[in-house]
């Protein structure tokens, strides 16, 4: 059609009227189904709302600001992409802010989207900045973490089954009959990072094996952790047949780390990393993980902040939701080339 797409093309396409035609846009129709149909209908026309003149008229800003560290982690380029699909087909704005981890760069962010009058918020917090994310809260504008907690507010929170992803990976590698896996984690004070140590840690205990902390590099979420981390189990003492890089971040710095040293996977050291993306698949051998979802963590995200948006959902202080992990086993994890038998798995995991 000639011109720009309106508000009536969308609601003469939709046979509805455009009051019917604007709730649908902005989720507030009863009918999920007929709101569904209506914001696809609009996204095939290629609609744009004028966000401006919608906040002029409603004094509202349909902005919503997502908080994130980086974009080198799949994670949150997945979070991003389906909360920006998501959300402006219910007529909504994104505007994303990246942090680089930084507590002084966060609560910059924060000022920023105040000031934008952002309607709410989707954050992975620094865990520095509680008090004034508690203070948006109270001040009526709902905010949802994801990835991490913030231990200093109490506010609704979205989380990866990590304990249980980083217990899978681990006991697999024990399996196979690994014994010394070295393991490349998040920083402890983090969500993740601590979570990702406990379930690697319990499936130790469970096979009886005791934990050794010279087998376990944190560090900051980077390709740099990653680096140094393989340089140090690779160069202290006694070398680890596998290595669990529970850090997304250091995944590169691991596979350079492996690089320098002439190691091939999985015929010298057996690999597994935390968090997929398409480079790993392609990789060659290509490479195992333990996926945490994002894609679905990104989806409730969204459904929980519309909902609150909507007045159809309260947050709890304390409510905190959970995505599952999975193991996608590849090709490069192998039972070592000396494999000792006298492992105690649980049964299921023999």
């Amino acid at each position: 059609m000639d011109g720009p797409v309106t508000l009536r093309d969308v609601a003469r396409l939709a046979k509805v009227s455009v009051s019917t035609a604007s709730r649908a846009l902005a989720g507030g129709l009863t009918s999920r189904e007929t709101e569904q149909r209506i914001q696809r209908i609009a996204a095939e026309l290629g609609y744009r709302p004028n966000i401006l003149a919608r906040g002029l008229k409603t004094r509202s800003s349909r902005l919503i600001g997502l908080v994130v560290h980086n974009l080198a982690n799949a994670s949150f380029r997945v979070l991003a992409e389906v909360a920006q699909a998501r959300l402006r087909a219910a007529g909504y704005q994104l505007l994303l802010c990246i942090t680089a981890d930084d507590p002084a760069q966060e609560e910059e962010a924060l000022a920023t989207l105040a000031a934008q009058a952002a309607e709410g918020l989707i954050i992975c917090p620094t865990g520095q900045n509680g008090p004034r994310l508690a203070a948006l809260e109270r001040a009526g504008t709902p905010v949802t973490c994801v990835i991490r907690r913030d231990e200093s507010a109490e506010l609704e929170t979205i989380l990866a089954g990590d304990p249980e992803g980083a217990y899978a990976g681990t006991r697999h590698l024990l399996a196979l009959g690994h014994r010394r896996i070295g393991l490349i984690v998040g920083r402890a004070e983090t969500t993740s990072g601590r979570e990702r140590l406990s379930g690697y840690r319990r499936a130790l205990e469970e096979a009886g094996l005791p934990f050794d902390a010279g087998l376990v590099h944190a560090g900051r979420y980077e390709p740099e952790t990653g680096l140094a981390g393989c340089r140090a189990l690779l160069d202290g003492g006694e070398r680890p047949t596998a290595l669990f890089v529970a850090n997304h971040e250091s995944t590169l710095g691991v596979l350079r780390g492996l690089a320098e040293r002439g190691l091939l996977v999985p015929e010298h050291l057996s690999l597994l990393c935390y968090e997929d993306m398409p480079g790993l698949a392609w990789q060659r051998p290509a490479i195992s993980v333990v996926d945490n979802g994002p894609a679905a963590l990104a989806e409730l995200a969204v459904d929980r902040l519309l909902l609150r948006l909507r007045g159809e959902a309260s947050a709890s202080p304390a409510r905190e939701y959970r995505i599952g992990a999975r193991l996608i086993e590849r090709q490069s994890c192998r039972p070592p080339a000396s494999r000792t038998p006298s492992l105690r798995l649980p049964a299921e995991a023999r």
